[in-house]
């Protein structure tokens, strides 16, 4: 049985019509098929037109060095889906043809096909095997779209619009077709060709959301270093945590520091050294791991620390050993010498506050420096800058498909920031918002200037199932200005 509403609408409509063919009303009944039919070719085109902007976007994602790998690996799969879909779309278009000449059409002499030939249809899908043909194709279709990519397979399985058992006797859909008018016929092709086209915008709308996840998952490197400090005295203990990011147990990590193999607990390995001697220290940090890909990569680097003599100094970081440009980054100083006999200076930003406790400001990527001087005895230590990761595009739950219901009843969208250590937030400044397919004869585009829906409200309660939803071009606003992120595309169930 037919999951979306459309389809059971539709179905509804063959059930009416063919019991209203029973009771001698076939002039009505032959006009409202037509109907039918056109509303189906027009859907069709919608759809297209929705998959075509998809494919503009794989095109510049291709071309966007941030992107290119992911646009690539996705776009093969997404090309393959519509070589799959237009081959099956083509063979249905020359059944109708042959179909409309089972029943009298010949174009070279004017003549049109009989409408309500009710032998027509038996004898092309029945007789001449056209329906078992088709049965197969529709199966073959089906089984190569889910072997595309085993994520494809995982989330189409059980709601594939194209929806042929696999295990049903070859010539099932020939009864669909016995004794049915030539017009009702080429509207249940059509209906076919529809499934097909929805079939094709689900899979390409999926891979291209698939890439954007990728850089909400994982950073460049997928690596995470920590230390408890820069700088220590003879005697103290030294504690470093390596591990990877965004850690699942498919990633594996095997991780290595001063020369030796440390226990992996939850992604991460702890190593605690006591410092003795004086001046720099580097200890090696190499981490084997499986990225989200299954590839196998491995990272090495170096933690560098400063074991000092009495009236030094150290500075720790309180969030982590990295400054984030926009926000203020508190950090812990510390001197054994008394703060009447210390300075604090900075290269690369500002600091800000007196003893300990102060917090640091940086506008540039690249490095910073702090310099303590302690003592008479200048120390410098260098620190990372990065830029705060980009907030992800979200409308009520998230994801890439939502009941229509349930998308209706949004009033504002949002940008959250995923796993990070600081409590920010970013306001959505402005974006575009493209509506097609179901509903919409042709792409519609509206506005927002803010999280508030409110502009685009006449277009979303057009919206239906089938309804393709592209949000674009969005920018954002957080405490380090406005940037433009990523979109999301929303297909409505």
């Amino acid at each position: 049985m037919p999951k979306e509403p459309r389809q059971k609408m539709i179905n509804l409509m063959y059930l009416v019509l063919t019991a209203l063919l029973a009771l001698n009303v076939s002039a009505e009944v032959i006009e409202a098929f037509k109907t039918v039919d056109q509303s189906l070719v027009t859907s069709n085109a919608n759809i297209e037109t929705s998959n075509a902007t998809l494919f503009k976007s794989f095109a510049a994602k291709k071309a966007d060095a941030a992107t290119r790998e992911k646009a690539m690996e996705w776009g093969r799969i997404a090309d393959a889906a519509k070589a799959e879909s237009d081959k099956m779309f083509n063979s249905i278009e020359t059944l109708k043809a042959e179909l409309r000449k089972e029943s009298g059409e010949n174009l070279a002499e004017g003549k049109t096909y009989k409408l309500d030939d009710l032998n027509a249809s038996s004898r092309l899908m029945d007789t001449k095997k056209k329906g078992k043909e088709l049965d197969d194709q529709l199966k073959t279709f089906k089984k190569n779209i889910l072997n595309l990519h085993p994520e494809i397979k995982q989330q189409f399985a059980t709601t594939f619009p194209v929806d042929v058992d696999p295990n049903s006797p070859n010539d099932s859909l020939t009864k669909s077709f016995r004794m049915m008018p030539t017009v009702a016929a080429i509207t249940l092709l059509s209906k076919i060709q529809n499934n097909v086209r929805n079939a094709e915008n689900q899979v390409i709308t999926f891979a291209h959301n698939k890439i954007g996840e990728v850089a909400v998952r994982f950073d460049k490197t997928g690596v995470l270093l920590g230390q408890s400090s820069n700088y220590v005295m003879p005697g103290q203990e030294v504690v470093i945590t390596a591990g990877v990011g965004a850690y699942s147990s498919a990633a594996a990590p095997q991780i290595t520091i001063g020369g030796a193999p440390q226990q992996v607990v939850d992604g991460q390995a702890v190593y605690k050294v006591t410092a003795s001697g004086a001046g720099p220290r580097k200890i090696p940090v190499t981490i084997k791991y499986k990225n989200q890909d299954g590839k196998e990569m491995v990272e090495t680097k170096e933690i560098e620390y400063v074991v000092g003599t009495p009236g030094g100094a150290a500075v720790m970081l309180d969030k982590m050993n990295v400054f984030y440009i926009g926000v203020d980054n508190p950090v812990t100083i510390g001197s054994p010498t008394g703060w009447d006999k210390t300075q604090v200076s900075m290269s690369g930003g500002t600091i800000t506050g007196t003893g300990s406790n102060r917090n640091v400001r940086v506008s540039a990527l690249g490095k910073a420096t702090i310099t303590v001087v302690a003592d008479k005895k200048p120390t410098s230590f260098e620190f990372r800058v990065k830029r705060i990761p980009n907030p992800v595009f979200k409308v009520g739950p998230g994801g890439n498909r939502m009941q229509s219901v349930v998308f209706k009843s949004q009033n504002f969208c949002r940008a959250e920031l995923e796993n990070f250590d600081f409590d920010l937030q970013y306001k959505v400044v402005s974006a575009k918002v493209y509506f097609s397919g179901a509903g919409f004869p042709s792409v519609q585009m509206g506005t927002i200037s803010s999280n508030s829906l409110e502009p685009v409200k006449s277009l979303i309660s057009k919206a239906q199932p089938g309804t393709a939803i592209t949000f674009d071009e969005v920018k954002v606003a957080g405490p380090d200005g406005t940037r433009t992120i990523d979109g999301s595309g929303i297909i409505l169930y």
